[in-house]
């Protein structure tokens, strides 16, 4: 089937007017997370520029489906970021295409330093959108009596286009720093890698980023630290953080650009995974469970991010979804399965009283059913 490709608002309001059956919304189409939806294809990458740039004020304004390098782009041009540093789904996933600021904000794509300086919700500062009805509802501006009392912006982050179509978004975006330090220990087995990362994230030396590879470039483990600002500053921190840790083991540091980007893109777009087969699983668990999860849940291979809060999880083609719930719901964590088979449901199954809230802000946003209906179902049962 034909894509739809509204090129302007309101060309897009129309066609969800007009509509009787459900539609399958996509951004560059880089992101294929959840149940595929049985629906007509519409993208919204026509709806592509940037309206609006002030780097003195740190703010941009961009159409949905502005391509991300085109963001990141005209950022670097200014010296200035995305702080959040979304993931690069395509390897992991097999994708094309390009990933687009609109799909980033939908799916709420966050990086490694989200442990610093937040999610990308949080750097969203107003939305555009078409819901259910057709009707294009902006944050700040006129609110439609079915949205009253709701924070759109946290609303729509993360809610894969389920409540409503990103049109255009409002961000805050922040400079680059100068220099970047990573810090790297080899051999460390996960639980005192985790135990040194927890270490060091408690300390006042502002890491952004603090990761562990149970198999890195060279098949070894290896344990990460990253520590980012002035040339001065990142060799005071680095040099405190070695003695905080000498316990832990010999953290050597690397401050060539090239090397330290390379490094973080690799963890960031969760690189040891990106050949070979099987399910690729999303924990968010505390980081002091990490290590005792992971050896539960027999042929795991484990990356582990956020100081271990968030672990990328490699498991055999096939295996059950329902043990792998069952093993994360008793440490009280979340698992999202990003690649594999989705019999047992792809996203964390909610509470009643959470579920019942989720259906009714559904049936406000869209009473007709028609956005990317189905996509975010939930296993029926987290335990069976």
């Amino acid at each position: 089937m034909k894509d739809l490709r509204p090129e302007t608002e309101a060309e897009l309001a129309e066609i969800v007017r007009d509509t009787g059956e459900p539609l399958r919304i996509r951004g560059g189409g880089t992101r294929p997370i959840g149940v595929p939806v049985n629906g007509a294809p519409l993208t919204t990458a026509e709806l592509s520029g940037i309206d609006l740039y002030e780097p003195g004020a740190l703010t941009m304004v961009a159409r949905a489906g502005t391509p991300l390098a085109e963001i990141e782009e005209a950022l670097a041009a200014e010296g200035q970021r995305l702080a959040f540093e979304p993931m690069d789904h395509r390897r992991l996933l097999g994708t094309e295409g390009e990933p687009t600021i609109g799909g980033v904000f939908a799916a709420n794509v966050s990086g490694p330093r989200r442990i610093q300086c937040g999610a990308a919700r949080d750097f969203l500062l107003g939305v555009r959108f078409v819901d259910g009805r057709g009707e294009v509802i902006r944050n700040g501006g006129r609110v439609m009596k079915n949205v009253t009392g709701y924070d759109l912006v946290k609303l729509m982050a993360g809610s894969y286009g389920t409540l409503g179509i990103l049109t255009e978004v409002a961000l805050k975006v922040l400079p680059k720093t100068q220099v970047t330090g990573s810090l790297n220990c080899v051999g460390l087995s996960d639980e005192q890698a985790i135990a040194a990362l927890c270490r060091a994230l408690g300390s006042p030396y502002e890491v952004t980023g603090a990761a562990h590879m149970q198999a890195g470039p060279d098949g070894t483990p290896r344990t990460l630290l990253r520590i980012e600002g002035t040339e001065a500053s990142v060799a005071y921190r680095a040099a405190e953080l070695r003695k905080l840790l000498a316990a832990s083991g010999e953290f050597s540091i690397d401050t060539d650009p090239e090397s330290t980007k390379e490094t973080w893109r690799a963890i960031r777009d969760v690189q040891p995974f990106h050949d070979g087969e099987g399910d690729i699983w999303r924990l968010s668990v505390k980081p002091t469970d990490a290590p005792g999860l992971v050896a539960r849940i027999d042929g795991a291979e484990a990356l582990y991010d956020w100081g271990g809060g968030l672990i990328w999880l490699r498991v055999p083609k096939g295996k059950s979804a329902s043990d792998i719930r069952h093993t994360v719901n008793e440490t009280g964590g979340h698992a999202t399965l990003i690649r594999g088979t989705r019999g047992g449901g792809v996203f964390q199954p909610l509470s009643p009283p959470v579920a019942a809230l989720q259906d009714g802000l559904r049936k406000r946003f869209d009473p007709k059913g028609l956005l990317n209906p189905g996509l975010m179902a939930q296993a029926a049962e987290a335990t069976e």
